[in-house]
């Protein structure tokens, strides 16, 4: 029976990864995956993350099962850095949160858990949006639709568009949102756009959901979660998908979590025994080493002080290589002005390339780049900045 299964197609951006690892060409850059590189190209993993480590490894108390919404201790840290440990939310309670393997994870119990209690429900996508959010709704059985974000006239955000159809959305629908390094344009609202957005949202008695993934990359750790705060008002709802694959380096291990925003603390219950509903019959129990070590490092003062040091590196390093790529490209006589790429945030970049233009660099140069044109900048370094420039300026011609 199996011979008549037909092989599926690469994933847009994972299957470029692939297509990269199989390249022998020793001056191939990959620029697709969203994974943070230093200066030398390195995917690094950070001091303080090692320290956690160590520590957890002398203090391991065993490896039994945690509960279905995972360590206790690690939610209450997950909301206090998203929300604030002193926001209304946080303090009175009202916050149901299960653990999860990754921001995917939590993006997916968000999808079942809409599909069995928001059967009628459909899920509103920015357009454009990260490659995976309709893979991971279609297969939850999730109805969408796509609302317009993306001015390409303007390489900004198309605020007019996106309240028109904000405004035209039936009630009880749930809008996704980035809560910020808009993936995968880069473009986030300013606060006062946020305030806008959550206005109109709050008018049509829809459902915000945040994809929150690059808390730390636009501006700081506060400055990032100031969007999402903005739906977090007394009463309100929300879904919030955080992930630490990023801001932690954490890739591979897989933390993140979902979080409910309930209209009160009496229907946190309810909710959460939904939650673990969806989360029993998928995967029963969440991994327990990152948000371990997520835990740790925001639970003492001097780790937390330590990553966020280190997140700020991270983020000065991608904004830094956002001004030296609008250079390079500039000193190469790229047509166009390229200066909108300063006002972008978080590792990827809208560059407006077209998608003949995307294959020429990956065939006459080695550069991989998603199709849409999108450029994770964190993939850029000094050393190939120039020649990255160089290869647009000869496939535009």
């Amino acid at each position: 029976m199996f011979e008549t299964i037909e092989e599926a197609p690469r994933d847009a951006i994972l299957g470029l990864t692939a297509a990269f690892r199989e390249d022998d060409r020793p001056e191939k850059i990959n620029l697709s995956v969203g994974v943070y590189q230093d200066e030398t190209g390195k995917t690094p993993i950070l001091d303080c993350v090692r320290t956690a480590e160590r520590r957890l490894a002398d203090e391991a108390a065993g490896k039994s099962y945690l509960p279905i919404s995972g360590d206790v201790q690690y939610g209450e840290m997950v909301r206090q850095l998203a929300f604030g440990a002193e926001h209304e939310a946080v303090e009175s309670c009202r916050i149901a949160l299960a653990q999860t393997p990754g921001g995917t994870g939590a993006l997916r119990v968000a999808g079942d858990f809409m599909k069995a209690n928001l059967p009628k429900a459909t899920l509103w996508l920015s357009g454009p949006t990260w490659p995976n959010h309709p893979n991971i709704f279609e297969a939850a059985g999730v109805p969408m639709q796509t609302y317009p974000y993306f001015d390409q006239g303007s390489n900004g955000l198309d605020l007019e568009a996106t309240l028109d159809a904000i405004g035209k959305m039936p009630k009880g629908d749930v809008i996704l949102l980035h809560g910020c390094c808009h993936n995968p344009t880069g473009i986030d609202p300013t606060l006062e756009q946020w305030q806008k957005i959550a206005d109109a949202v709050d008018s049509r008695k829809l459902i915000p959901l945040l994809d929150f993934a690059y808390q730390g990359f636009a501006d700081g750790i506060d400055q990032d979660a100031a969007g999402l705060r903005v739906f977090a008002k007394p009463g309100a709802e929300l879904l919030v998908c955080s992930s630490f694959s990023k801001n932690f380096g954490l890739y591979r291990e897989r933390v993140g979590a979902l979080s409910i925003v309930c209209p009160s603390p009496d229907s946190v219950a309810a909710v959460q025994s939904q939650m673990n509903r969806v989360i029993r019959a998928n995967y029963s129990n969440p991994p327990a080493h990152g948000a371990a070590i997520v835990n740790c490092i925001l639970r003492d003062s001097e780790l937390r002080a330590n990553w966020e040091k280190e997140v700020a590196t991270m983020r000065d390093r991608i904004n830094g290589m956002r001004q030296q790529f609008v250079d390079a490209l500039d000193e190469q006589g790229v047509p166009g002005d390229y200066s909108f790429m300063t006002e972008q945030r978080g590792m990827f970049s809208f560059s407006g390339l077209t998608k003949a233009q995307v294959d020429a660099l990956r065939e006459q140069h080695a550069i991989y780049i998603v199709g849409s044109g999108r450029i994770n900048v964190a993939g850029l370094t000094p050393s190939n900045v120039g020649h990255v420039a160089e290869a647009i300026r000869m496939v535009i011609g």
